[in-house]
């Protein structure tokens, strides 16, 4: 009984933590950045749980929600490169090119989040992921220092879901040791400005439409 009591202590931790900030896209509130998790590629392409993550940032991005996406994900072996498959499916779905940066250490959740923070600067932000991962994710990056709010994906529960479900149980005790101990990622190296580039640009997209629209106003007006 004590040995149950204590394999659900971080999964509980996790609930504590998270239910309070996972959302819809229709009601999640707006942040520059979302983060999307890898989640595995067939073939170099993202199998289905991911593309539905990316499908779900491409509308955040549609609906004005966040201005910029990062992807992280694996890309350890030469032959597997989540983020580049990620930000490709991205781009084939409308995203410009420009306002999708790639973390290529997303080793786990625990890397993107303190990655995110550390080395691209993020501070706040929308996380994207299935339902079973994403209170944990979400426990993670507060812990790791970015304020966050997390957007569930729903799926069918196949065996997948099912599958996710239970090793979440093993993966929240993992989660709550991070936490707790705060390791450094598999690999941290120098700060980047990926975000805060695209950040910028999306800025000076947004100003120099908004020039325009004034100055056809004006025209308009003095017409």
């Amino acid at each position: 009984m004590v040995a149950c009591v204590l394999a659900l202590v971080p999964s509980t931790w996790t609930h504590a933590v998270a239910d309070s900030r996972v959302r819809t896209i229709a009601d999640v509130p707006s942040r520059d950045v979302a983060v999307v998790f890898g989640a595995g590629l067939r073939s170099g392409r993202p199998t289905p749980y991911l593309a539905h993550r990316l499908d779900a940032a491409a509308e955040l991005y549609r609906t004005g929600k966040v201005r910029v996406l990062l992807v992280t994900g694996d890309n350890s072996r030469e032959e597997y490169d989540e983020p580049d498959a990620m930000r490709t499916y991205l781009v084939e779905r409308g995203v410009p090119d420009g306002r999708i940066v790639s973390d290529y250490a997303g080793f786990d959740s625990w890397d993107s989040c303190v990655r995110a923070r550390k080395i691209f600067g993020v501070e706040r932000a929308v996380l994207v992921t299935q339902g079973f991962h994403v209170r944990r994710a979400v426990a993670l990056c507060e812990a790791a220092g970015v304020a966050s709010y997390g957007v569930e994906v729903t799926e069918r529960h196949d065996l997948t879901w099912y599958y996710g479900e239970i090793r979440e149980l093993f993966a929240s005790g993992k989660g709550a040791a991070e936490a707790v101990l705060r390791p450094d990622p598999t690999f941290l190296g120098p700060r980047e400005t990926g975000v805060t580039r695209a950040l910028e640009a999306a800025e000076a997209e947004g100003t120099a439409g908004t020039a325009g629209t004034d100055k056809a106003t004006a025209v308009d007006g003095a017409g």
